[in-house]
């Protein structure tokens, strides 16, 4: 996120230059309301003098900024520029914006770094020109700071928040968005499990198209819907900033809820295989699979069809919710995205998640919060406003535990990039999203600032 801390004269550039090329504001007309201020560049010998020395703070050109300007300051004892940044400043267009600090437009064909670094080289002092903006969040209860929400946990309730979000810094990647003038609009999400409850007032409107991929379907029968494929889906995309309930990780975009498991839970190789296909020919660019077996070393037909996908789509699998079994197929496929699950600790994986051992080598690929396990008295101590919020039958809500639920969330950031930058390849997101994760505590998790920004370059 850019810096909170302003300085005085970064402060008041991002004020002017807000305003430059502003046409003077017309006159009232006799008897109307008085014209609205205008801001106008402001001619720097007004303003003082530049400072003796700029306090040094390295420049971050991760960071949200302004595309195509280069901030260029200097210091009141730095005397007459030499001929060498004289000479780097030829043809360039550069407006003074206070004492000290002119901006520069990038010339063409040049990135904003790569001209700055020829400034620098010339023996001038350059820096981005941040993005400073009012942050808002979503108002869902379980968002952290707002009300939070009630749900039931064993004989009473407990108020839990979706703490998740902000431990993978799921809210910095929507200012990552928003700083580069675009919105949380995640790419042609599917999502293959139960059929999810699009009657659910976070569902409605959100999930675009719903199949069966059931082999065969008894009777042409509509699909009952489950509690697990509505879990799922509501986590990568339920209606945010709606006032209710939980926040999806992807604001807009389309779902697809592929039904592949029945209401009990249960699916089979040609259930996969068939929904696999039907996502892949119904553009979908992101393909989340929180099913899973284990001990199954592969299944032709199912590799097949997820080589096929992975071309087009990120492909991303539920690690498996034991610690003895290894990583469970399809996760274990070399191809998708393997997702394990931490508990409360970002080090330390959850009692429950599945990992690599002896005689199950798969490493797991990234991992992400599944809850602490208080659901089923999963893992000893874990307490229930630790566990995971998500959507239940009948509009309600309830807590889960799982790597089930690490794979949405993982998902739903993998939305985000290729729907703010739909040139990306499945093969280039995939090493995006994995080349940004936090490695800080030990494990790889989640980073959804970091991957947003990445697909953003």
């Amino acid at each position: 996120m850019p810096r909170r801390v302003l300085l005085p004269a970064l402060l008041l550039s991002a004020l002017l230059t807000a305003c430059l090329g502003q046409p003077p504001a017309p006159n009232p007309e006799p008897g109307g309301p008085p014209s609205p201020a205008v801001c106008r560049p402001l001619i720097a010998a007004s303003l003082g003098t530049a400072p003796q020395h700029w306090p040094q703070v390295r420049a971050d050109w991760s960071a949200a900024r302004v595309t195509g300007q280069v901030l260029i300051l200097t210091d009141s004892m730095a005397g007459p520029l030499q001929t060498q940044a004289l000479s780097a400043l030829g043809g360039v267009q550069a407006q003074a914006i206070s004492p000290g600090v002119r901006l520069a437009r990038t010339p063409a064909g040049e990135s904003d770094q790569a001209f700055a670094g020829r400034l620098e080289a010339a023996g001038l002092r350059t820096q981005p020109n941040y993005v400073y903006r009012a942050l808002a969040v979503p108002n869902d209860l379980a968002f952290p700071g707002n009300a939070g929400l009630e749900i039931k946990a064993g004989a009473g309730t407990v108020k839990v928040f979706q703490t998740y979000l902000t431990r993978i810094r799921v809210p910095e990647a929507w200012d990552e968005l928003k700083a580069a003038g675009k919105t949380p609009l995640g790419a042609t999400t599917a999502v293959l499990d139960s059929a999810a409850d699009r009657s659910h007032p976070e569902l409605q409107g959100r999930v675009s198209e719903a199949a069966s991929c059931l082999v065969p379907n008894p009777d042409g029968e509509e699909i009952t819907a489950g509690e697990h494929g509505t879990e799922v889906t509501g986590l990568i995309g339920a209606n945010t900033n709606n006032g209710q309930g939980i926040a999806g990780v992807a604001w807009s975009g389309p779902l697809l809820s592929i039904a592949v498991l029945d209401s009990s839970g249960s699916g089979s190789t040609a259930d996969l295989a068939a929904g696999l296909n039907y996502a892949v020919q119904r553009g979908a660019k992101v393909i989340n699979i929180s099913v899973g077996t284990p001990n199954l070393q592969g299944d032709a037909v199912l590799d097949a069809a997820l080589t096929n996908a992975t071309k087009s789509a990120v492909v991303v699998v539920a690690a498996g919710n034991s610690p003895n079994e290894g990583v469970y197929y399809p996760a274990s496929h070399p191809d998708v995205i393997a997702v394990g699950a931490v508990g409360s600790r970002d080090g330390e994986l959850a009692c429950y998640s599945a990992r690599p051992d002896a005689g199950h080598p798969r490493k797991l690929d990234i991992v992400a919060p599944g809850g602490a396990g208080y659901k089923h008295n999963t893992c000893p101590g874990a307490k229930p406003n630790e566990d995971i919020p998500v959507l239940a039958s009948g509009g309600k809500y309830s807590l889960s535990v799982g790597t089930s639920f690490a794979a949405p969330m993982v998902s739903g950031v993998v939305a985000l990039m290729r729907g703010a930058n739909p040139g990306l390849s499945a093969a280039q997101t995939r090493a995006l999203l994995l080349g940004s994760v936090n490695r800080t505590a030990g494990l790889p998790l989640l980073d959804a600032a970091a991957a947003v920004r990445a697909a953003l370059r």
